[in-house]
């Protein structure tokens, strides 16, 4: 194993460390303790210390420093397992029961997304994502395929347009009127102009691919602001660490989405009673916790030979069900008012997710 792989096990395990640290350890007692407490020295009755909190029964082993690390890393201890299959399966359920007060049974949706998104970025540099990416020797082949195909057109345009001039030449030697000829060369020049700027697009690519940065000298920025041509050129000097950065400002930022969705799921239920935003903000992590881990698990299986399609068509269709069930559950609504709310969310959602990597490009690639 490389040091690259050891690295993101390692992530792994800090994610499950990081939400260890912020989930009660309620609903988790060991067995009831007698005589003092080894930490403070307050009397025991019961599993824990009644004065520190520190359990009752403290063991120096090496099977119990191994049974911490699992339980802090993977949360051994009866909570996960209650909380994923209601999460994938009955997530209106967990919902409604955690903001009801079921709340020791279950992982909390804050320490459930902080593992879900820290375990995510740790398998994308391990496997890769839902989706390959293409190779840099396929996007060579890809631009210059492209190249040849604009080419192409270019040589049919310019043929064309050729044609023509010699039509409009012979109409005025015959003094026959030209102006429809001449409109059918405004067009031709119209759509030749649109293929140099085509192939000006594939060259921008071209550029700002690392197996062909020595073109870079090729392309010239200019949007009137030199700083950001700077930046900009650097960027596409360096893809790689482009998105390197872009990966990397996804994981600092990733807990904005929760602010961003709760003020769209309050629209939702304004005018409704015995609702908080407290339970828009439950409802929200979990979903977002959701997608994540349901991105997690095509990632895995990717490998096993599932194309991109597959998981484009589970990304595509599974999150507004589960949208739509979890409404169902974790609401007093109706078929049709979570019907409508699952329109509304998957709308909200989609234009959220695209101003929310916008910043990202903003603060982690031209910051």
């Amino acid at each position: 194993m490389d040091g690259d792989a050891i690295g993101e096990l390692g992530a792994i395990a800090t994610a499950g460390m990081a939400a260890r640290a912020i989930e009660p350890g309620a609903g988790e007692a060991h067995a009831a303790g007698h005589g003092a407490c080894l930490n403070c020295g307050c009397k025991l009755d019961g599993a824990y210390c009644p004065c520190c909190g520190q359990a009752a029964h403290v063991h120096r082993s090496l099977a119990a420093f191994g049974h911490d690390i699992a339980h802090s890393v993977l949360h051994f201890e009866g909570k996960i397992f209650r909380t994923l299959p209601l999460l994938f399966f009955r997530p209106g359920e967990l919902t409604r029961r955690y903001v009801h007060g079921e709340r020791a049974k279950f992982v909390s949706p804050m320490a459930l997304f902080l593992f879900s998104v820290f375990t995510m970025f740790a398998v994308f540099s391990l496997v890769g994502g839902p989706v390959p990416l293409a190779s840099g020797e396929e996007i060579r082949q890809g631009v210059a395929q492209a190249r040849v195909n604009i080419a192409a057109e270019q040589r049919n345009l310019s043929s064309q347009r050729d044609r023509i001039d010699r039509e409009i030449a012979a109409a005025r030697a015959a003094n026959r009127p030209t102006t429809a000829l001449e409109m059918s060369r405004k067009a031709f020049d119209a759509k030749i102009a649109d293929t140099q700027r085509s192939d000006a697009f594939v060259r921008l690519g071209e550029t700002g691919t690392s197996a062909l940065r020595p073109n870079m000298e090729e392309l010239k920025i200019n949007t009137g602001d030199p700083a950001f041509d700077r930046k900009l050129g650097h960027l596409l000097e360096n893809p790689d660490l482009a998105l390197y950065k872009l990966q990397s400002s996804a994981y600092k930022f990733s807990w904005a989405l929760i602010p961003i969705s709760v003020p769209f799921i309050w629209l939702m239920f304004f005018w409704k009673r015995g609702l908080t935003v407290y339970d828009h903000a439950v409802f929200a992590t979990y979903s977002i916790s959701f997608v994540t881990l349901l991105v997690i698990l095509l990632s895995l299986i990717r490998p096993i030979g599932l194309g991109a399609g597959f998981a484009l068509t589970v990304l595509t269709f599974v999150p507004p069900v589960h949208m739509f069930v979890q409404l169902r559950g974790a609401y007093p609504i109706g078929r049709f008012g979570a019907l409508w709310r699952t329109v509304y969310l998957v709308t909200v959602a989609t234009f959220s997710s695209l101003a929310f990597f916008a910043s990202l490009l903003a603060i982690g690639l031209l910051g």
